[in-house]
């Protein structure tokens, strides 16, 4: 081989780009790492309607379970879940002293009854409560004489899997039914959850108390606090309802 000839292989090897070089290999992983962003993007964005209809059907389905409205251990169909939905439940906003209004301001309150045709059975309040380990939110349902628990369902929380989890379960919930927000002397004390089971207390109180869950004490002392606090805000609806029968005619 001629020396112009090695001289240019040389030549041509310097300025020949090594595709393996470190600032090539830092090139093509930030243009993948682009392009993988843009296409998780695109499918969050495309997913995004999906998911919040899911999340209000799972509202809409737990506000049904609280009503006693579903089979709290059978999931029914979508379309089952709004047609119940849209035949039961009639949101409301009210004020601070109980009355029906038709925009929120600034003390307003928003809650759901649940009816038979033009008849109202009772109410929902919707629930908002520090947990173990983030907020616990689901819905307490009242019969109409205002004080008579007869529901409850979660349908979110990031409680302990197996020991707070458990308030989600359907023998946790059912517990709820048929307690009571008044006490013997009818003064308001809310619903809480007991440390250990109910037939423990004394009898004057186990009408105001569910079983709590074992290993989950703070769950338990939190959701009480939740409830109390949330009960205690509504009490004028609660009142309302103690001092006479509603209508869904009286919503209008």
């Amino acid at each position: 081989m001629s020396e112009t000839s090695q001289t240019n292989l040389k030549t041509n090897s310097k300025t020949r780009p090594d595709k393996n070089s470190r600032i090539n290999v830092i090139k093509f992983a930030l243009l993948v790492s682009f392009v993988c962003s843009l296409l998780i993007t695109a499918a969050a964005g495309g997913l995004k309607g999906f998911q919040q209809e899911n999340i209000e059907l799972d509202k809409r389905l737990n506000l049904l379970k609280a009503a006693n409205l579903v089979d709290p251990d059978k999931k029914p169909s979508k379309q089952e879940i709004k047609r119940l939905y849209d035949t039961h439940i009639q949101a409301a906003i009210v004020d601070s002293q109980g009355k029906i209004i038709e925009t929120d301001t600034s003390d307003s309150m928003h809650l759901y009854f649940y009816k038979t045709e033009d008849v109202i059975q009772g109410y929902i309040l919707p629930i908002n409560s520090r947990g173990l380990w983030g907020k616990i939110q689901g819905y307490l349902a009242f019969e109409n004489d205002g004080q008579t628990v007869s529901g409850f369902s979660v349908f979110s929380h990031s409680e302990t899997p197996g020991l707070g989890g458990e308030i989600e379960s359907a023998w946790f919930q059912k517990n709820f039914k048929g307690k009571k927000i008044l006490n013997s002397q009818n003064k308001f004390v809310s619903v809480g959850i007991a440390k250990g089971k109910v037939a423990n207390l004394p009898e004057k109180d186990q009408e105001n108390y569910v079983d709590g869950i074992s290993g989950a004490t703070l769950t338990g002392k939190y959701l009480s606090e939740g409830i109390k606090s949330t009960l205690t805000q509504y009490e004028s609806v609660s009142i309302t309802f103690r001092q006479k029968n509603l209508t869904a005619k009286e919503t209008n």
